[in-house]
């Protein structure tokens, strides 16, 4: 069971965490910037993937009566 929870622990940390300590705050504010592009990046796709579905789903419905 312990195997199970560490497997868990590691897919769900999908981004490295850095040593914050040694950066200055403007390396800390380009870092922000950094992680605020991925998480746009990271929605784009989430959007991507919400209208493909919806695309899917409205081609494959089945017509009323049918």
């Amino acid at each position: 069971m312990v195997d199970d929870d560490e497997a868990l622990a590691k897919k769900r940390r999908r981004v490295e965490k850095i040593p914050l300590d040694g950066l200055s705050i403007g390396d800390l504010r380009d870092y922000i910037g950094e992680m605020q592009a991925e998480i746009g990046r990271v929605e784009a796709a989430i959007g991507a993937k919400h209208a493909a579905r919806g695309s899917a789903e409205s081609f494959f419905k089945k017509p009323p009566g049918g």
